[in-house]
């Protein structure tokens, strides 16, 4: 059951961002999204016309080119949901918010230090010739202690508001991301790796960061791939907001999957031109994607049933392509399709790999809008565009 959620402060964010835009569609948009909303101080319009009219801005500012100001009507959107907290919001774009909750780490982090002191301070008074490694197994015993220690309840007991548990749900994600982070292995080595982002400039890191961000996307749907159980919503999740996957021929994921009533589209994809083109996703475990029936290899029945499936979207698309183009600027004729399904480690019956290949080569071939593919293939291109990317980023940085 989805949680929709409105609040005041994502009414006021809405309204600032509309500022930060001169299009006159996506201002549009935006006026849309304040009149669910509604005035300051109603019920805000939560529910599923708000994250609708959310993904309408979102969706109109990629075709506009911005797609920062699409970012962030996609992260409002997952707040609407019930996906986001509303501190995650604040943060990324109320400066005000963000400030506050900066003083708080940094009052955590001091009260965190004190703590680890006053903690010093008992060991060397019980235990005079402590060392170094004795500090040590302490702070460990500490850390393994904490699952298990509690505020309490009751008289006496210290009781949380929502906000308050909610940032320590937050300081528990956050450990999680330190925890993960490489470490120096020295204090040379440490003022090494400062040194060396201090002359990195911000272009130059945001894009060793998108790269570290895509490798990391490729392992989880690899992972993901190699899990024989894994559904097609787990599938989907790994692909979401990964365009760049299936090639540089897409600009970007569009936000709204649904343009008419009986077809909602697993990920929608933009060309360069403004067309439109579906994924359509199935299970990566099918057994029979392809058979042999009297010697000759064919695919099975549930890549014929995905196609059928691609068929009569492209087909809807076809027969409203003036009413989507009008309301939600995407052309959608002559759109076409790629359909994700299989693997060949889960293909039974005596079938190798190449022929695999080999037989959706040929089915390929007389297809003029719809091209099938296995999770293999797609992994294999993603894998050579992040080796090409990461060679030339080496390049250009010894150039």
């Amino acid at each position: 059951m989805t949680n929709f959620r409105s609040s005041r402060q994502l009414w006021q964010l809405v309204r600032t961002a509309r500022e930060l835009t001169e299009d006159a569609r996506v201002r549009e948009r935006v006026d849309a999204v304040l009149r669910v909303m509604g005035s300051l101080g109603g019920k805000y319009g939560r529910g599923r016309r708000l994250v609708d009219a959310l993904e309408d801005v979102a969706q109109e500012a990629i075709l506009q080119g911005d797609f920062a100001f699409a970012q962030r009507f996609q992260r409002f959107a997952a707040y609407a949901r019930g996906e986001l907290f509303l501190e995650i919001l604040e943060n990324y774009y109320d400066d005000e918010a963000r400030l506050r909750s900066e003083e708080h780490m940094r009052r955590m982090a001091a009260m965190g230090a004190d703590r680890a002191v006053a903690a010093l301070d008992v060991l060397c008074r019980d235990k005079p010739d402590a060392t170094a490694a004795d500090a040590r197994d302490l702070f460990r015993g500490i850390a393994r202690s904490v699952d298990y220690l509690g505020l309490g309840t009751g008289e006496g007991g210290v009781q949380l508001s929502t906000k308050e548990v909610r940032r320590l749900q937050q300081f528990g994600h956050m450990e999680i991301l330190l925890r993960n982070l490489p470490r120096p292995a020295s204090a040379e080595a440490a003022r090494m790796v400062s040194d060396i982002l201090a002359d990195v400039d911000a272009g130059t890191l945001a894009q060793l960061l998108e790269l570290r961000a895509r490798q990391a996307g490729l392992g989880a749907l690899r992972t993901a791939v190699e899990d024989p159980d894994s559904s097609e919503n787990a599938l989907h999740a790994c692909l979401k907001n990964q365009e760049w996957i299936f090639g540089g021929a897409y600009v970007a994921e569009l936000a709204r999957r649904q343009y008419t009533p009986d077809a909602i589209l697993d990920i929608p994809l933009l060309r360069g031109d403004g067309s439109l083109h579906v994924v359509e996703l199935k299970r990566a475990n099918i057994k029979d994607l392809v058979i042999r029936r009297s010697g000759h290899l064919m695919l099975g029945a549930p890549a014929h049933h995905a196609v059928s499936q691609a068929q009569n979207y492209l087909r809807t698309m076809d027969e409203n392509r003036p009413r989507i183009l009008a309301e939600h600027g995407v052309d959608t004729r002559r759109a076409s399709a790629t359909v994700v399904i299989g693997h060949p480690r889960y293909v039974t019956g005596d079938v190798t790999p190449r022929e695999i290949t080999e037989t959706l080569r040929t089915y390929n071939t007389h297809q003029a809008r719809i091209e099938v593919i296995t999770y293999d293939t797609l992994l294999d291109s993603a894998s050579r565009m992040l080796a090409l990317s990461s060679a030339t980023r080496t390049t250009s940085d010894t150039s």
